[in-house]
């Protein structure tokens, strides 16, 4: 058995085990603690920490460390992620690689502590101008934040772009036996600046957008095709599919396993990545099916946006209906999900589309 770990301890020393040299940021609830423990272990390995005056100075310094070539990053939650979205639009239109990492807490403004998924919309269309978007990475266990921590600046550096860590509330804060992995080293990127102007998209002045447009869809539509990832099983025969992402996903697949030893034929999706969203998985589902449900928590229903147009792309000859159990904040409960299946089955519960 492993260590036992804090969630936002865990993903800070695999950042620092993955490379990351530079950390900018303000504390906010429930991320502090992963910039609390950079602010001692970053200086032990010849790293830099800046605890920035705002959530806005901190990714621009961000942008900085990425122009140099430095693995960076910065971590927030609820409204300093929204303070954020324009220095990552900056950062996807110059095309330079870093990670942020969102610890979600529940509501709307200032919101609340809860633990919460109601951030999905934001990060998964690109909260800021342009037609930017980010990789978005959903774990579900502090080992598999850990695991996201290294494929997160692997990605981000394989295609020039922002790579995001959409974790929970809960699962920065709860304690889990892990495995930490070994250093890497990592050199700076081959383009990175090395004291001479050498970055020509700059500027608003003379520049090719519609060029820059072009190459930026086949960047985007590469990924779509590469870089689904997600957990799925018993598809081809279940009468209905549960999707869910996250801790809210590992209930969901409680409640599936005790479902089919009940009689039912369900399956589940887990999305790994909910951009790009795992439309292939939909493609393994059986042509019967009867129904997709998704499992939330947020109060209005974010993910079953993307669900329900996935079946549809991939159903295109049915009209397959699509559920939505939003639980607003915190982990669902398996007895929660499986009385709220009963309703669906009772037409209790309507579909969303």
């Amino acid at each position: 058995m492993g260590e036992m770990w804090k969630g936002n301890h865990a993903i800070a020393e695999a950042a620092v085990r993955a490379g990351c040299r530079l950390y900018a940021g303000y504390p906010i609830t429930p991320s502090t603690e992963i910039m609390e423990y950079l602010s001692a272990r970053l200086p032990e390995v010849g790293g830099s920490f800046i605890q920035a005056e705002s959530e806005l100075a901190g990714i621009n310094m961000i942008i900085g460390g990425a122009a140099c070539g430095y693995r960076s990053l910065t971590a927030s939650s609820g409204p300093g992620i929204s303070l954020k979205q324009e220095g990552m639009s900056v950062l996807a239109d110059e095309e330079l690689s870093a990670v942020v990492i969102n610890v979600v807490r529940y509501g709307n403004g200032l919101g609340t502590l809860y633990s919460a998924q109601c951030d999905y919309h934001r990060e998964t269309k690109g909260g800021g101008n342009g037609d930017y978007r980010v990789i978005v990475l959903c774990p579900s266990s502090i080992q598999e934040a850990i695991e996201h921590v290294f494929l997160a600046y692997d990605l981000a550096e394989k295609y020039r772009m922002v790579a995001m860590i959409m974790t929970e509330g809960a699962l920065g804060q709860m304690m889990e036996p892990i495995e930490m992995p070994d250093f890497i080293e990592k050199k700076r990127m081959p383009w990175a600046l090395d004291g001479h102007y050498s970055y020509k998209k700059i500027g608003i002045f003379d520049r090719n957008s519609m060029k820059e447009a072009i190459d930026l869809n086949q960047k985007y539509n590469t990924i779509k095709e590469n870089e689904q990832r997600w957990e799925s099983d018993n598809l081809d025969k279940a009468d209905y599919v549960f999707v869910s992402y996250g801790l809210p996903g590992e209930s969901t697949k409680g409640a599936v396993e005790q479902l089919r030893d009940e009689g039912y034929q369900v399956g589940f999706i887990r999305p790994i990545t909910a951009w790009p969203y795992p439309e292939k998985a939909f493609n393994l589902i059986n042509p019967n099916v009867k129904g997709i449900i998704t499992v939330e928590s947020n109060a209005t229903g974010q993910m079953v946006d993307d669900a329900a147009l996935s079946i549809k792309k991939t159903k295109r000859d049915k009209n397959v209906p699509t559920y939505c159990l939003p639980y607003v904040y915190g982990i669902p409960a398996i007895k929660e999900i499986k009385k709220d299946f009963m309703k669906i089955l009772s037409g209790e519960i309507k579909e969303v589309y």
